[in-house]
């Protein structure tokens, strides 16, 4: 599973919804929508059609899911790309045999489909709001799902009768509330013309320097709108969008080493995104890191005492902890199950807390990319407290629910064209003790004195990370940082570069020693068996009192033989 990461600082205001009851959300200015009434009614019609067949279906859902996206992208003072489309996409959830035992069921054994999730066929929907076209569709997508789910129901017969009893007995499919909500439909909005000039302002100052080999601005503006009926009652339609304004460079150490630099700014509305002197500020910022780390000696395999800043302790959270808990690990056989047994025990010390809000669309002024009101299976986003004083209490669940967690908690979440599984959301990380940065310094410090280290680490920026949650290979974590320094005993600090921080998970969580009192949060995409989802993590520095670092990866060839085209001119 891999996360990237961005990060901003500025507010947004989300649209209106309102509540009538836990059971239906209305927008009070929109009661019916062409694509909803025709999905509805071709729905109603196939679940009356195949009633009387002998395998019947038990459960029908319809997701269809509009992306409408514009990209305007400059690098060196050019413009590269400038574009608008929209497309719609169906995904078709048709269950036979009943809520204990259904088709979707893993095949298990040496030759079976072991896992969750995983991606469906391709349909596309007209964009055009006509109800007769859009059924024909459904119609036959419906009919093909209905031949595989026999299929794979009759399978699943045979499979039973082949295979030990599966350690987790729970059912297939969760009973859930039906909802209503039909929110208005966001258009997206970009003035494509103006942010060509932007983007070819923003990224001009790359061209003054012959060692940067890439470096490009671009925005995109992503529009999603879902409509989702259920053969159960729910009817829904959601809208949101999404901004998000990328700095994108790199260049090569003397040694081959590539070192790329990432600012990445996130918002729901174009006033959230950051102003020209802000941009070009970064864009400096970037340009001053990229020679610096050109120069930056590297740091060998290590171990000792580290901080992470909030960015990166987000990443670590989200790799550790987050995709170790999501609810449908716990039912793979194959998957190593950190956490599965160990509910109700100290995992953090007492003053770390961490929940999962979906709810949330902003943090102390900052956009949270993972908001969003319903999950891709009809059930309401909510609130979920997973660590309380240090004790692990929930898993993140979608619709399959396993012993102990019978129902979904509204993380069932997926990227078009996939199978729906639980999923992270925003992660917050929040700690009753926390120390100012220069405490968490002095702690520091203390620690490789303690220790007899020269060094210890500074996380300051992170590109991403990635985890391996199976049996079948080691069960580890790794975070790629991008600005790491080293804290000499003296308080001195000292850029490094080449180093990713790895580890393993009980390992990791057992060195965690506090928290500071800044919380910095991190937006991006996570790709996982379900597609790539937004999500977001705010957290605060902490302390880790051991952390591994090994030798990052490094490219074999030189630096280009000729000078860059621009550099060359410079020469008299």
């Amino acid at each position: 599973m891999r996360v990237h990461v961005s990060k901003n600082q500025r507010p947004w205001l989300a649209c209106a919804v309102f509540v009538i009851s836990a059971a239906s959300v209305i927008a009070a200015n929109e009661s019916s929508s062409p694509v909803l009434e025709a999905m509805k009614a071709e729905l109603s019609r196939s679940m009356v059609g195949l009633k009387d067949q002998p395998t019947p279906p038990y459960f029908l859902s319809y997701e269809v899911t509009e992306t409408e996206r514009a990209v305007v992208a400059g690098a060196f003072g050019a413009l590269r790309a400038s574009f608008q489309n929209r497309t719609r996409q169906l995904d078709v959830d048709l269950r036979v045999g009943n809520y204990s035992f259904d088709n979707t069921r893993p095949v298990r054994g040496r030759f079976g489909r072991g896992g969750f999730g995983g991606r469906t066929r391709f349909v596309s929907v007209p964009i055009d709001d006509d109800a007769e076209a859009i059924r024909s569709v459904l119609w036959r997508s419906t009919d093909s799902a209905y031949r595989r789910a026999v299929e794979e129901f009759m399978r699943l017969q045979s499979n039973l009768e082949v295979t030990v009893a599966a350690e987790d007995r729970s059912g297939d499919f969760s009973r859930e509330e039906p909802l209503q909500l039909v929110e208005p439909v966001i258009p997206v909005q970009v003035d494509r013309a103006v942010w060509e000039q932007k983007v070819r302002k923003y990224s001009a100052p790359f061209s003054e320097y012959g060692n940067i080999f890439a470096g490009s601005v671009s925005l995109s503006v992503t529009g999603e709108t879902r409509w989702h009926v259920s053969s159960e009652g729910s009817k829904i339609r959601t809208s949101q969008l999404y901004y998000r304004l990328v700095i994108s460079a790199y260049t090569k150490a003397d040694d081959g080493m590539e070192l790329p630099r990432y600012e990445s700014f996130f918002a729901a509305a174009p006033d959230g995104l950051p102003n020209d002197e802000e941009v070009l500020g970064a864009v400096r910022k970037v340009i001053e890191d990229l020679q610096a780390l050109r120069e930056a000696p590297i740091v060998d395999p290590y171990t000792g005492p580290a901080i992470l800043s909030g960015r990166a302790s987000g990443v670590f959270f989200h790799e550790v902890f987050g995709h170790r808990i999501e609810g449908h690990r716990q039912k793979v056989e194959d998957e190593g199950q950190t956490f599965r047994r160990m509910v109700e025990e100290q995992l953090l010390p007492e003053s770390f807390s961490i929940y999962f809000d979906p709810t949330l669309n902003e943090l102390g002024g900052v956009d949270l990319a993972g908001h969003y009101r319903v999950d891709n299976q009809g059930v309401q986003a909510q609130r979920l407290p997973v660590l309380l004083d240090g004790v692990f209490k929930n898993f993140l669940m979608s619709r399959t629910p396993i012993e102990g967690f019978a129902h979904s908690n509204g993380h069932g979440r997926k990227q078009a064209g996939f199978r729906p599984v639980a999923r992270q959301s925003n992660l917050i990380v929040e700690s009753a003790e926390p120390l100012s940065n220069a405490e968490l310094r002095d702690r520091l410090i203390a620690l490789l004195e303690k220790e007899d280290k020269p060094f210890g680490l500074f996380f300051e920026d992170i590109q991403g990370g990635f985890t391996q949650t199976g049996r079948r290979t080691p069960n580890a974590f790794n975070v790629l940082p991008i600005l790491v320094y080293r804290i000499y005993r003296d308080g001195r600090q000292e850029l490094v570069r080449g180093v990713d921080l790895i580890g393993t998970p009980l390992t990791a969580f057992s060195k965690v020693v506090a928290a500071g009192n800044e919380v910095e949060v991190f937006n991006g995409t996570c790709g996982a068996e379900s597609g790539g989802v937004p999500v977001s993590a705010a957290s605060p520095q902490i302390l880790i009192s051991q952390i591994e670092v090994q030798k990052k990866a490094k490219s074999q060839e030189r630096s280009p033989i000729l000078p860059a085209p621009f550099e060359e001119k410079k020469l008299p």
